[in-house]
Order: C-alpha cells, then sequence, then structure tokens
C-alpha cells in the first residue's frame, strides 16, 4: 500500500510539473504608485468619480500615522452638480497663469475637503501631509488622479459646503488627462515647472544631492 501511495504522489508531481501556473499579482509597487502620483491640473469630465471611491481613498487614513494618535482630521466627499461649487473656488498652476487651468471642460470630477475638530497646529498639519498623500495613493491605485489644493477660498467654501469646521485643504480627484513627466535635476538647477507642447514637466532634484 505504501507503494502504491508513493507511486500515485510521484505521478500526481510529474503532471503538475507540466501544467502552466498563472500568478495574480494585485499589489501596484510603491515606487510605481508614487512616480504615477502626480499633481493633475486637468481631467476626464467624461469619467465621473462616486462617492463610494472617494469613500474608498478616506479609507486610508484610518490606517496611517496621526500625532499622539489623536485623530483630528475630517473630509467632506463633494461629487456630481455639488462639484460645480467648488470649481471657482480653487487656482491651480498658480506657477503657469497664462495657461488659466483647468482648462474649460477638464476640472476636476471630485473634491475632498479636509477640516480639522480642533485649531490648525504644526501636529494637525503633519496629520494632513499624511493623510492628502495616502488618498492620493489610492486614488492612483484605483486609475485616476488628484492634486493637494491650499490655493483656495476657506471661507468660501465652508459656506458653500455648509461646514462647521473650516477647511485647511481641499484635494481634487478626477480621471487624469495630461502627460506628466519628472525631469531629474541637480542642486542649484530650476525648480519650476514648466509645460511644452502639451506636456508637463516637474524637474526634481536628484537623490545623490538630497543626502547630507
Amino acid at each position: 500500500m505504501a507503494d502504491n501511495y508513493l507511486e500515485k504522489r510521484v505521478e500526481e508531481l510529474r503532471q503538475n510539473q507540466g501544467r502552466k501556473r498563472t500568478v495574480v499579482r494585485n499589489n501596484v509597487p510603491l515606487e510605481s504608485l508614487l512616480k504615477r502620483n502626480r499633481s493633475f491640473r486637468g481631467y476626464d469630465r467624461s469619467v465621473e468619480v462616486t462617492e463610494e471611491q472617494l469613500k474608498e481613498t478616506v479609507k486610508t487614513t484610518t490606517w496611517v500615522a496621526s500625532g499622539m494618535n489623536a485623530q483630528p482630521l475630517r473630509f467632506r466627499l463633494v461629487t456630481g452638480d455639488e462639484a460645480g461649487k467648488i470649481h471657482p473656488l480653487v487656482k491651480l498652476g498658480a506657477a503657469l497663469p497664462e495657461e488659466h487651468l483647468p482648462h474649460p471642460g477638464e476640472e476636476p470630477s471630485a473634491y475632498i475637503v479636509i477640516c480639522s475638530t480642533v485649531p490648525e497646529n504644526r501636529i494637525v498639519d503633519m496629520d494632513l501631509g499624511i493623510a492628502a498623500q495616502s488618498i492620493l495613493l489610492k486614488a492612483t491605485e484605483m486609475g485616476l488622479g488628484g492634486i493637494f489644493i491650499l490655493n483656495f477660498k476657506p471661507e468660501e467654501v465652508q459656506s458653500a459646503l455648509s461646514l462647521q469646521m473650516k477647511p485647511l485643504a481641499v484635494l481634487a480627484v478626477g480621471k487624469p488627462a495630461e502627460r506628466i513627466f519628472l525631469m531629474p535635476c541637480n542642486e542649484g538647477d530650476p525648480l519650476a515647472y514648466y509645460r511644452k507642447d502639451g506636456v508637463h514637466y516637474v524637474p526634481k532634484i536628484k537623490v545623490e544631492d538630497l543626502i547630507i
């Protein structure tokens, strides 16, 4: 009986070796997400972002660090027609005023307005950066994109959305309609982003010059 068992096991192994195995990898490497997570200022308006998708991005903030674990940030999800209230209250591409970004018809499909339950301070600002990066990385993983906006009208956004808390930042989210390339540069080179032939270029200092 033992011999028969061993013979069967050997035969099974031989058969398995002849089969092709398909390995499905769902995880996107962090390096890829970081490179693809750019500040997009133009979006494909034919692709609508849903509240459920925004909720998925905000879910990441329940896993990340928070100063003293205070978790003061709160998030208002803005989609559909309501997003139209925010379009005129935010400014994109301040370094490219001649472009008048976003171009008509390329406004973000949705927004996430970030507020705080406590007065803004250094720790809150630290949490804000961590949360914004996490949300935008998740959006990138989902095939979307966005931009972290500080150039907006807080009081008017607060009024437009009937918020009890003052907004600290706004994240735009949508399906990117731009091509953006990172350009390695040296310490001391110009760092202003620019556009040429419809392509957006962003200089980034090389790691050798960042380490001191």
